[in-house]
Order: structure tokens, then C-alpha cells, then sequence
């Protein structure tokens, strides 16, 4: 049990470090409304599109990949200082660019950033929280993600509408992308009034400075506990290695786990994020609907968001994502058919057909790949499994915003809508045949999920697993 006067504590460290999720969110969704301006003002090729919108993830892998490394030598709390202070400056240097390729540059040392946040947040959430409410307060990032991502997309709309269409190829662009020292200064001086993850005291011998973090967290009996898993946790780490998770059983896992990272993105709603004005756009959209437009779209992640968050714990992360899945197929299907009829006023059509995709995705493979990721993997080996699923994610997100244009220019919109409705019903295929149900299993029960067939349980390697034990004894 919390301690009364520990509670509003916990909320202020999870809030802080869930708010990482704004620049995420943020940029995400400001590259939709300055890429058609960018496009005209620069000239650029659908190649080029797609590049000035991917060249953030490559930041964001070597972000995501440095992460463990840095944070483990230097603190979870300096790397997000870091992580807020490299996306201010990418927001003032895309804002000042006198170029493409400044504006480049700028969003790759954007992209380290939140490659680093992105990472650390729920982590150090997961170092922190008490573990009945551990889940909830790990889904902030997400929730933080998608609010960045709806106010963007009004904020994009409002500048928009600031002034003429020549005003906006010259400088209103520059305002759309400038917007993002907000997102960053609100997590810098957040991160001032959180502690260091007591995880990382621990490492560190600072045993004094972890207890009274848990303490005020947890309260003293919990604190004490706690400090003996962690502590049993860490020697546990000492002799983990990434090829543990190659062996039978862990293999599965970590396969499972790529899955939903890849699947998270290539289903398309990062194609709708990134070119969402561009595609009302084609359909007839003008005078700046095409962002009004946008900015539904990001109503309905909001709103379905919050929907995800209070059914995942009751139907269950498999049974949403095969319906989320099997929705979003359907949606792809009609959204690609738009494209192909052509119909007069089919823009109001578009915006339907869209919105019932956005709403499927969030109750599925929106956030449940997020929540499910770390908890499909023991405690010792979780930071380095989840690093790995990240990359992964990361990767595809590049691909996503790279060739969305191409795809389009030279295939057309009903082609690439109908690809990612067979990529949806694969999707549908996989979660129904390999995706495990980790709805109110313990740790232990999610891991004789991965035992490989044959194996009797005295057979079954439990060192690969001792991480299981540890968070489940601390957790009851």
C-alpha cells in the first residue's frame, strides 16, 4: 500500500517522465503540416519528402541504441536532460534553417533526443512505480505521445490560417517547426523536481539515496524490500548476455516481440500522421481544411486512446489486437477504394473511413505493443530485449516515412492503401497464431508460456528466467 502523502509523488515522476512523450508526439505530427510547404518552397522529389521526414529516425536509432549504455554510466535523469536539450535545439535549428540540408541535420540531432527518451521514460516509470500500478503509470509515455500528436496537428492548422499561402512557404513553416522548444523546455524543467532512478543509485553503491527515494515512494516497509530485490536483480544482470535471448523459449519471445515492434508501424497510421494534409489534400480538401481535417484525425487518437487504456486490463491485449487488426484491415480496404472510385465529394467519405482506422488502431496496435514488449521478457534480460524490439520499431518507422511519397507518386493512393490492408490482415494472422494472451498471468506464467515443447519443467533452463521470480516476489 501507497502512503497517502507519497501518492502525488509518484503521479509527479511518472507525469514528468511520461511528458517525453510530447516531443515524440510532437514531432511526429509537426512534419504533416510543414512538408507540403517544404515540398513547394524547396521543390522537392517524393524522395526528398521522405527523407526530410525519416532522417529523424535515424537519430532516433542511434538514439535508442546509446540509451542503455549512457544511462547506465551517467544516470537515467542526466540522459533525459540531454534528450530535452538536443530536441530544443532541433527545434530552433529546423526553425532558422536557411536550407534542406540544415533542416536535415537539425532533425537528426532531433531524433537522438527522443531516440533517448523514448527509451528511458517508461524505463526509468518502471524503476520508480510501485509495482500495482506500474502499467498504468508506464502507459503516461504513450498517452503523453498521442496528446503531443493531437495538439500538433491544431497547432499546425492554427498557423496555417495565420496568413497567406505565400507567407506560409517563407515563414510559416518555420513557426510549425519552432513550436517544438515548448515540448522540450516542459520536460526540462520537469525532470528538476524528480529523483534518479533508484535502480541506478543501486548500481552505483548509493544505497542511502535509493532507499529514501523508495521510501518516500512506497513507504519504509515496501523501500526495504524492494532494495533486496534490486539488489538480487542487478547480480542476477552481471551474468546476462543478449545471447540468452537466441536460446529455445527466449528465442520465441524475443520474436514475439519484434513482431508487434514492426507492427506497430508498417499497419500505416504513421502514413496517415506523416501525409495526412497532403492526402485530404488530393481528394479536394483546400483553403486549409486538409489540417482541420488532420486535426479530426487526431481527436480520435485522444479519445479511442483512453478507450485502449481502460479496456486493455479487461478484454485482454490479444483479443484487441485481433480486432483492431481485422478493423483496420477492413478500413485500408475503403480508404484505398476512395482512391480508386474517385467519387465526387468523396473528401467527407475520406475522413470517415480514415477516423475508423486511427480508432481501431489505438485500441490495439496503437498502445498494446508498448504495454506488452517489457512484460513478455524476464527482468534481467528486459532492458536489453526492449532496446532490440525498439530498433526494430524505429527502423520500420523510417521506412514508413521514407516511402509513404514514393509509394503514392508512382503506385497511387489506392495501391498503397490496399498494401497496408493485406500488411493489417497478416498482422491479424500473426497475433491470432503467435501472440500470447498475458492478461492477469503473473510473471511466472508468461514464462512457461516460452517453453519450448518436449521440455519438462525440471528440464526447463530457469536461470534464463530468475528475473521472473525477482519482479513477481516484489510485486506481491
Amino acid at each position: 500500500m501507497l502512503q497517502k502523502h507519497s501518492s502525488w509523488y509518484v503521479i509527479l515522476i511518472a507525469v514528468a517522465a511520461g511528458v517525453a512523450g510530447l516531443m515524440y508526439g510532437f514531432d511526429t505530427a509537426v512534419i504533416s503540416g510543414a512538408i507540403g510547404f517544404l515540398a513547394e518552397r524547396y521543390d522537392l522529389t517524393p524522395a526528398m519528402q521522405g527523407w526530410v521526414i525519416s532522417c529523424v529516425m535515424i537519430g532516433g536509432v542511434l538514439g535508442v541504441a546509446m540509451s542503455g549504455f549512457l544511462s547506465d554510466k551517467y544516470g537515467r535523469k542526466n540522459i533525459m536532460f540531454l534528450s530535452a536539450v538536443l530536441f530544443i535545439i532541433s527545434a530552433i535549428g529546423s526553425a532558422f534553417a536557411t536550407g534542406v540540408t540544415m533542416l536535415v541535420y537539425a532533425r537528426i540531432i532531433g531524433g537522438f533526443g527522443i531516440g533517448f527518451a523514448s527509451a528511458l521514460s517508461v524505463t526509468y516509470i518502471s524503476e520508480c512505480a510501485p509495482p500495482n500500478i506500474r502499467g498504468r503509470l508506464g502507459s503516461l509515455y504513450q498517452l503523453f505521445t498521442i496528446f503531443g500528436i493531437c495538439a500538433t496537428f491544431y497547432i499546425n492548422y492554427a498557423v496555417a490560417n495565420s496568413g497567406t499561402h505565400a507567407w506560409g512557404l517563407e515563414e510559416g513553416w518555420r513557426w510549425m517547426l519552432g513550436y517544438g522548444t515548448f515540448p522540450g523546455l516542459i520536460f526540462f524543467v520537469l525532470l528538476f523536481f524528480i529523483p534518479e532512478s533508484p535502480r541506478y543509485l543501486m548500481q552505483k553503491g548509493k544505497e542511502k539515496e535509493a532507499f529514501q527515494t523508495l521510501k518516500r515512494i512506497s513507504g519504509e516497509t515496501v523501500a526495504k524490500q524492494e532494495v533486496k530485490e534490486i539488489k538480487r536483480s542487478i547480480e542476477t544482470e552481471k551474468n546476462s548476455s543478449v545471447k540468452q535471448l537466441l536460446k529455445p523459449g527466449l528465442r520465441m519471445a524475443m520474436g514475439v516481440g519484434i513482431f508487434l515492434a514492426l507492427f506497430n508501424q508498417v499497419i500505416g497510421m504513421n502514413a496517415v500522421t506523416y501525409y495526412g494534409p497532403d492526402i485530404f489534400r488530393s481528394v479536394g480538401f483546400e483553403n486549409n481544411t486538409e489540417f482541420l481535417a488532420t486535426s479530426i484525425i487526431g481527436s480520435v487518437q485522444v479519445v479511442f486512446t483512453i478507450v485502449a487504456l481502460l479496456l486493455i486490463d479487461k478484454l485482454g491485449r490479444k483479443k484487441l489486437m485481433a480486432i483492431g487488426s481485422s478493423l483496420m484491415a477492413i478500413f485500408m480496404v475503403l480508404i484505398g477504394s476512395v482512391f480508386y472510385f474517385e467519387p465526387a465529394n468523396s473528401g467527407p467519405l475520406l475522413v470517415i473511413f480514415v477516423s475508423g482506422f486511427t480508432a481501431a488502431f489505438c485500441v490495439s496496435m496503437g498502445p498494446i505493443p508498448w504495454i506488452m514488449i517489457p512484460e513478455i521478457f524476464p527482468n534481467h534480460l528486459r532492458g536489453k530485449a526492449v532496446g532490440i524490439a525498439t530498433m526494430f520499431l524505429w527502423g520500420a518507422n523510417w521506412a514508413i516515412g521514407q516511402f509513404t511519397p514514393i509509394l503514392i507518386n508512382n503506385m497511387g493512393g489506392s495501391f498503397t492503401f490496399w498494401m497496408f490492408a493485406v500488411i493489417n490482415a497478416i498482422c491479424f494472422i500473426f497475433v491470432m497464431t503467435i501472440v500470447p494472451e498475458t492478461k492477469n498471468k503473473s510473471l511466472e506464467e508468461i514464462a512457461q508460456i516460452w517453453k519450448p515443447k518436449g521440455k519438462k519443467a525440471a528440464d526447463f533452463d530457469k536461470e534464463d528466467f530468475t528475473g521472473y521470480a525477482i519482479e513477481e516476489t516484489t510485486s506481491k
